[in-house]
């Protein structure tokens, strides 16, 4: 059966971004504020300095991980019949977004501290809609003690859903604790909730290569519980993970398979979830870029390493406002077709077609020629090199410091990540009602400028004969 699936790596550039994974863990280890969790690593064959709390991982451990966690598995729901198989055989299960804090009141048209009764509002529109598969916690209950609010999102959560539930909150060992008790009740005891994991959590890694305390002794409590964990790699290139596509890439698969290797340690078999959110900085905010070409090539790149270690993945974003916005014209019809042009197409038509192509237009053109200028990044080549993988800078950064400047960001800064034009944006982001009229200036001030270099008038001459007399031919 045929499937469309775009691919960004060849196999020698993923064999290298598992190698270069491997040496990171090898040389430069782990950070794991717990020593719990070091003693472990320790007890399993890792080099472990507790002065540093620093576990460097042997080659060993992780092939010894990659051969015990558990590759398929369900996601399973209150209402069985919602269960989710992963990995997926055709599309990606869908979710929600998860641990906002404000919420738009529907009712009274505020932007506001998300509360209690929000989470359970949203979680009932949630279970009702079938295009969302799982429900995240989606919202923060900021009405409830502040170090609890984990537990309170999941039940509330799991009380208006009967599907899966994917908790994005687990503070410490006893917030998993209580997590995993909340689920048993509906499931029916432990072991029965061992059986059929009606909920999952994600456990972020603070990037470069460093596990918090209560994050990961939660994890390992889920885990032995046989509860999924997503380990959410957030590398921020230039900020938390080097620059280049290829230096967040391994970063990112680095804590990955450091949150499998410790997983597996502490409850062999256990289920896991290859995650990432990871992307190059904002150049002004240095925030996560969403928007960024290279966004999405970490997303399809990274896919493609948890595929190659038979694993499910969360690596992608299916959210598309800012505000409240969308629709057909400005979604689906550029999805559809960019998604076509990544086939491999030679050549595309189509640029100023208007009127299911039985009119031009020009200033359709115009927009055309812009969106082209973007999407058309999606499609450029990226290094994966040693170079650009940078562990050298990754070790002299060190655990959960930055590389905001540091010459190996500097170097890269410019070149390496895609940069929209201003100019272009400018057009794209306006809305449908001032978009023609710019397009329409922007034409008028090119052709009032433009010129094209002229025939000679003996060219013109020449080939205005020979129609004439082909015209005396065919009757004129």
């Amino acid at each position: 059966m045929a499937k469309a699936k775009t691919v960004f790596l060849n196999q020698q550039e993923m064999d290298l971004i598992h190698a270069q994974s491997v040496k990171s863990l090898q040389e430069i280890g782990i950070k794991v504020h717990s020593k719990p969790v070091l003693e472990i690593l320790e007890k399993n064959g890792a080099s472990v300095d507790y002065n540093a709390m620093v576990a460097k991982i042997p080659e060993k451990m992780v092939n010894q991980a990659l051969e015990s966690v558990q590759k398929e598995f369900t996601l399973c729901a209150r209402d069985p019949g919602r269960d989710l198989r992963v990995p997926t055989e055709t599309y990606p299960w869908v979710t929600t977004s998860g641990l906002a804090v404000f919420v738009n009141d529907y009712d009274a048209g505020k932007y506001r501290d998300s509360t209690s009764k929000d989470i359970a509002e949203f979680t009932r529109l949630g279970d009702a809609v079938d295009t969302v598969d799982f429900l995240w916690t989606a919202l923060t209950a900021r009405d409830v003690t502040p170090h609890a609010h984990g537990p309170h999102e999941l039940w509330l959560t799991m009380q208006n859903t009967t599907k899966h539930v994917q908790g994005v909150t687990a503070q410490s060992a006893e917030d998993a604790k209580v997590q995993i008790e909340l689920a048993a009740l509906i499931a029916g005891g432990k072991e029965e909730l061992r059986k059929r994991p009606l909920f999952s959590v994600i456990a972020c890694p603070i990037a470069p290569l460093t596990y918090e305390r209560g994050s990961i002794e939660a994890q390992v409590e889920l885990a032995k519980a046989g509860i999924p964990v997503a380990s959410m790699s957030m590398s921020i290139g230039g900020v938390s993970a080097p620059v280049p596509v290829a230096g967040m890439m391994v970063n990112a698969n680095t804590e990955n398979l450091g949150s499998i290797v410790i997983s597996q340690m502490a409850a062999p078999g256990a289920p896991h979830i290859y995650c990432s959110e990871s992307a190059p900085m904002n150049m002004t905010s240095a925030s996560l870029n969403y928007s960024s070409v290279d966004k999405s090539f970490i997303s399809i790149g990274l896919a493609q390493m948890a595929e190659r270690y038979n694993l499910p993945s969360l690596v992608a974003d299916g959210g598309w406002g800012k505000k409240v916005e969308g629709g057909i014209s400005g979604v689906m019809i550029p999805a559809t077709q960019l998604t076509g042009i990544m086939g491999g197409s030679d050549i595309v038509t189509g640029l100023g077609s208007v009127d299911s192509a039985k009119g031009i237009s020009f200033e359709q053109f115009i927009i055309d020629s812009y969106m082209w200028d973007c999407s058309k990044n999606y499609l450029h080549e990226v290094v994966i090199s040693e170079e650009r993988i940078g562990l050298d800078a990754v070790k002299e950064v060190g655990h959960g410091h930055d590389f905001l400047t540091h010459p190996h960001t500097l170097n890269y800064m410019t070149g390496e990540l895609t940069i929209w034009e201003r100019e272009k944006l400018d057009l794209l982001e306006m809305n449908a009602n001032e978009m023609p009229a710019e397009a329409n200036r922007i034409v008028k001030s090119i052709l009032d400028k433009h010129q094209v270099e002229p025939l000679t008038n003996d060219l013109i001459k020449k080939g205005d004969a020979i129609i004439a007399k082909y015209e005396d031919v065919v009757g004129g």
